[in-house]
């Protein structure tokens, strides 16, 4: 059942905000969701998955993808980045692993196994904006910015006919590479490395031939202090050439990792997923 918590007019449409009982995460979760103006469900829409730190009101605040989203007829969802009151000894201690930093794993280690499955959560929430919300269940994109840019890659590579368009910003785009990824998979999954490529966009990517035919859009930015330890584009740019997959990589002198980068480029890609949701 969902629980509105808030709503506001938004360029003709409505932004809200709830919170519902999670059966993968066995918590309460929250989600924003931008609905257009004058909704004619069932409604294309466009999940949003937000980097370390983040919470489902992150975006809705910081992109400005509304008055595009209201131009375009589409819905947009974010969900949280993590459960939250877990109650696990150490989930708040680090930004970067834990309360705010789920990296859209299913855990398979304790103590994190029981609540932090935010693969499996994903796939819920879809699920519950197609049943209650009036989302096209045959017109669902996915998007996000560096941890929440690996997640859309990974859940849109893992899930080619739940989501018809992906793209990202920023993405940590070989989580298996970096040190974020090494802490989180280490952390959630275990030491077993082999467990951990079914989580990694560019270990995916590396096992397929052409899952988007339409193309992938990443926009990355060349004053980003992430870019040459954490992110990794050129190895799942490298990963799409070996699997026949139409890459559209685009560099950008001057931009950082934060929100004025993805404000500066949000339209591109809402207009992006549009043309490919049809």
């Amino acid at each position: 059942m969902l629980e509105l918590i808030s709503e506001h007019a938004s360029f003709g449409g409505v932004q809200r905000f709830y919170r519902h009982q999670a059966a993968a995460i066995g918590l309460p979760m929250r989600f924003s969701v931008f609905i257009p103006p004058a909704p004619k469900a069932p409604l294309p829409a466009l999940f949003y998955l937000a980097g370390l730190t983040c919470t489902e009101e992150t975006f809705a605040i910081k992109a400005g993808a509304q008055r595009v989203a209201a131009e375009l007829g589409l819905m947009l969802i974010a969900p949280d980045t993590s459960p939250r009151g877990a109650n696990i000894a150490g989930e708040t201690d680090d930004w970067d692993f834990g309360a705010g930093a789920g990296f859209y794993v299913d855990a398979t280690e304790a103590p994190w196994r029981s609540h932090y499955r935010m693969y499996s959560y994903l796939l819920e929430l879809r699920a519950l904006v197609v049943a209650e919300l009036g989302a096209d269940d045959a017109r669902i994109g996915i998007f996000g910015h560096s941890m929440g840019g690996h997640g859309a890659l990974m859940l849109a590579l893992r899930n080619p006919a739940l989501f018809r368009s992906v793209s990202a910003f920023a993405p940590i785009a070989a989580p298996m590479r970096c040190p974020w990824g090494e802490k989180a998979f280490a952390g959630y999954l275990g030491q077993d490395r082999s467990q951990w490529a079914a989580y990694d966009a560019s270990a995916l990517m590396e096992t397929q031939h052409t899952p988007f035919p339409k193309g992938i859009l990443i926009d990355q930015g060349l004053s980003d202090k992430f870019l040459a330890t954490q992110l990794y584009p050129e190895v799942f740019e490298a990963a799409c050439a070996k699997a026949a997959q139409p890459l559209t990589l685009r560099r950008h002198p001057g931009y950082d990792h934060g929100y004025y980068f993805i404000a500066s480029l949000i339209e591109d890609h809402l207009r992006f997923h549009r043309s490919n949701l049809g």
